[in-house]
């Protein structure tokens, strides 16, 4: 596990241990107060816990003091690129943080005016490096956006903060691709203990991209590295939020809403409509925020074993579902009141406030020992 160094956005804590810390983008127009509140509200309900806004010009840096008051809980983060006065204008409306390659931003004089103001407020600086935007001398010494290219880059706009004693400082070092973005956290990590922003940037639609953002932030993050992660989709900022969440859930960092185990069906499926049933169920307890396991089996091969280790589950048997409680089989339901019946039974669970995981020891259920025909 590596060990990295705290630093503060607002009330949410990144690296020092803490938990893996979910955040996206916002896709609208920041300029657009309204549509930018709008999405920011979507993703928190999504379960982002940092957002991060364009600051494209000077109208998107106007518009964040209005952003701030309205959203005045979330931890927002600017993202600004070449100009010093936009990073300025930010700092003023109260941002938590800045995304800005110190630089790039131009004369000396223009980085300490920002350093000073972001020290000033207690304000982090993500550095971020993206393969597709190197420095043309390292491009010319390297021949490409190697991952020795992405660290020394990074390397340097490291030392501009440290020479003005700046170390609120958080890294990225994001390719298109998985090897080289891995192959970079890997060298970085060996030479600096700040906190890591883990990311493959432009990964592609939401099917691509999750399966890039999935292998190679899953690889970093087994390995324990990261201490935040972006998942960049073509899609709306919630599903990249949920994406993010599966895999942190997944790897076992964190617990958050709804997990399905579902079965990926063969001809032994013994009710119709499987796939509609699990996409239902799913949907409809997506609202909920607290930890809760569920298993949809549609035979009795798997199903019973499966409804053991969830807290609740249900097993198919000749269009007939069996509902698990704990892995104690509780009731039989008709077909067609399927769905209705598991979620009345996921919300009666969480109203009562029974989240344990099935006690240790409870006897397994075998096939041959359930008849739910």
């Amino acid at each position: 596990m590596r060990k990295s160094k705290a630093v503060q956005v607002k009330h949410v804590q990144i690296g020092g241990g803490a938990p893996v810390v979910i955040q996206s983008m916002t896709k609208t127009d920041t300029a657009d107060v309204g549509a930018t509140v709008a999405q920011i509200e979507e993703m928190v309900s999504a379960g982002c816990e940092i957002v991060r806004l364009a600051v494209p010009d000077n109208a998107a840096a106007i518009a964040l003091k209005e952003i701030r008051k309205r959203v005045p809980e979330v931890p927002i983060v600017a993202d600004i690129h070449f100009h010093y006065k936009l990073a300025l204008i930010a700092l003023e409306a109260g941002i938590d943080k800045l995304r800005l390659n110190p630089g790039n931003i131009g004369k000396h004089e223009r980085i300490v005016e920002v350093v000073r103001a972001a020290q000033a407020q207690k304000v982090p600086i993500r550095i971020g490096v993206n393969g597709g935007s190197l420095e043309k001398d390292l491009l010319k010494k390297y021949g490409t956006a190697t991952p020795e290219a992405m660290v020394e880059s990074a390397m340097r706009h490291i030392q501009i903060l440290e020479d003005l004693d700046f170390t609120d400082i958080i890294i990225s070092l994001k390719a298109s691709d998985v090897q080289r973005t891995v192959a970079a956290y890997r060298l970085l990590a060996e030479k600096v203990d700040y906190p890591f922003h883990l990311g493959v940037t432009e990964a592609g639609t939401a099917f691509t991209g999750t399966i890039k953002s999935s292998i190679g932030l899953g690889i970093l993050l087994h390995e324990g590295i990261g201490d935040t992660i972006r998942v960049s989709l073509a899609a709306e900022p919630q599903e990249e939020v949920r994406v993010a969440w599966e895999i942190v859930k997944s790897l076992g960092l964190r617990t958050r809403g709804v997990t399905v185990v579902a079965c990926p069906t063969c001809g032994r499926l013994d009710v119709d409509n499987f796939v509609g049933i699990v996409t239902e169920i799913e949907r409809r307890l997506a609202h909920i925020q607290e930890p809760l396991h569920l298993s949809i089996m549609g035979c009795a091969v798997n199903g019973p074993g499966e409804a053991h280790d969830s807290q609740l589950g249900i097993t198919f048997g000749r269009g007939v579902g069996m509902i698990f409680k704990d892995g104690v089989p509780m009731r039989k339901v008709a077909g067609e009141d399927i769905v209705e019946a598991f979620v009345k039974e996921a919300e009666k669970l969480l109203a009562e406030g029974s989240r344990a995981a099935p006690q240790a020891g409870l006897t397994r259920f075998v096939p041959e020992l359930v008849n739910i025909t």
